[in-house]
């Protein structure tokens, strides 16, 4: 060993894949006290309208409305659930939109999802790969709080 150089003195293994925060959570059937995505908001919201629409990139629109007396910004999240011979975790967050809302307001949302986000790795192959099969679209302000949800087939 040259002088200066760095002697390891102990290895690591890590042997959770893809299935850290949230993911391990949902994976494991775990309920938590606060839900990633989770915020504390003096309004309430509704989601509906859930259309999915497949292409170059998947396009999830629906519909946020304040059913509170007050003004808020909610941070409506998208999940995917991917086939389950891809061999992921339950769902994944795919997109985001920030909507600021006044009372009794309500506003579409059109969220581009990046094929990338709907793939896995294949390490065999050096690439990212889309499993053809059935998808889940969930849609809501929180992971565990997803009250919108839709199946597409994707090849």
């Amino acid at each position: 060993m040259k002088t200066g150089e760095a002697k390891a003195s102990f290895s690591v293994h890590y042997d959770e894949g893809v299935k850290v925060g949230y993911k391990w959570y949902d994976a494991e059937n775990k309920m938590v006290l606060f839900p990633f995505g989770y915020g504390l908001s003096y309004t309430t919201y509704n989601y509906s309208g859930l259309k999915v629409t497949p292409g170059k990139e998947t396009t999830v629109t629906f519909t946020v409305k304040n059913i509170g007396s007050r003004a808020g910004t909610e941070i409506a999240e998208v999940y995917a659930g991917l086939p389950a011979s891809a061999g992921e975790p339950p769902k994944r967050l795919v997109g985001w939109s920030r909507v600021r809302l006044n009372p009794g307001e309500s506003r579409e949302v059109i969220v581009m999802v990046d094929p990338k986000y709907l793939s896995i790795f294949d390490e065999a192959a050096d690439e990212w790969k889309l499993v053809p099969g059935n998808y889940s679209f969930m849609v809501g302000g929180s992971s565990q709080g997803l009250p919108l949800s839709e199946k597409v087939s994707l090849k």
